[in-house]
């Protein structure tokens, strides 16, 4: 009795049909029933009433008992083929917030799984408060967050630093390389918390004039509700470059600008053994890839990258 055989019984049960089953398997009838003999006499007991009349087979009581060992037969089996693919595949768990992810990450993850094809990316988006609890629990084996917090079985190393950009549409309000915040206008802002220190600089500067028309922390929502020239928004570099894929935008520096974005990369101290090679690989591409990003952001002009 093999697994093909187990197979056949199983369909055999669903269509209740040795002529269905045949057809199902591009095989003869008296094929179908040669091998369902066979295994009935290695089993040493009748698997279906063999009754002359009746459309429909029916399961004798050992046949009835034997149909969840048979389903528990094929799934150990799928499971020991999925095992030995896995064996030959490298998965890393990574955790990131939403702005990192897609602006700054995207191409990387991009350019890794084309690079290593047996390598799988299971990508998570979280806070950074959140991502140093996961990484504790190995729940995922590196993370990107904006600050420092003490485990002590994490270790922190700032991987990128960006400034932040004032960013209005092609027909901007005001219309100048250089802004203070005064000359914005509070209620027209889209705003996202990129990190602690931007929301101490935003609570100084903006909050005390007028709440913000639109918050959120998805990125992806700015460029669908951008539909009108007077919205305006501060944002790092990284999104500024990401904003400029999809949309013309005007860009200035700001005269009284936030403290720039530090972004930090956190690992385990002690990494799962069967992901240190998947980890290994994925910091040294990492070191390649932000060593060689520029975001080259022109400012007092209408810009988009095509």
């Amino acid at each position: 009795m093999n697994l093909a055989d187990i197979e056949m019984f199983l369909i055999i049960v669903r269509t209740k049909s040795i002529t269905k089953t045949a057809d199902a398997l591009f095989l003869s009838q008296p094929t179908v029933s040669q091998r369902l003999k066979a295994m009935e006499q290695e089993l040493n007991y009748p698997l279906i009433l063999r009754s002359k009349g009746f459309k429909q087979i029916e399961l004798t009581q050992e046949g009835m008992d034997f149909v969840p060992i048979a389903e528990r037969m094929v799934s150990l089996w799928k499971e020991t083929k999925l095992l030995q693919h896995n064996r030959d595949r490298k998965l890393l768990n990574v955790g990131c917030t939403d702005s990192v992810n897609v602006a700054l990450l995207a191409p990387f993850y991009r350019e890794l799984l084309r690079q290593e094809t047996s390598l799988d990316l299971n990508i998570q988006t979280h806070h950074s408060s959140e991502l140093y609890g996961l990484l504790d629990d190995h729940d995922i084996d590196v993370a990107f967050v904006f600050y420092h917090l003490y485990y002590k079985n994490i270790i922190s190393q700032l991987v990128f630093q960006e400034k932040f950009y004032l960013v209005q549409s092609q027909h901007p309000a005001v219309s100048k390389a250089l802004v203070h915040t005064e000359e914005l206008d509070p209620a027209m802002e889209l705003f996202l918390k990129w990190d602690d220190p931007y929301q101490l600089w935003h609570d100084q500067w903006l909050t005390n004039y007028a709440r913000p028309h639109f918050s959120t922390d998805i990125i992806s929502l700015i460029g669908q509700l951008w539909d009108d020239d007077r919205y305006w928004m501060v944002a790092p570099e990284s999104v500024v470059a990401a904003l400029s894929r999809s949309r013309p935008v005007y860009v200035s520096r700001l005269k009284n600008p936030p403290p720039d974005r530090c972004c930090y990369k956190i690992t385990h101290r002690a990494p799962l053994p069967t992901n240190q090679k998947a980890l290994a690989y994925f910091e040294e591409k990492l070191d390649e890839y932000l060593a060689d990003l520029r975001f080259d952001i022109p400012v007092g002009q209408v810009w988009q990258q095509m």
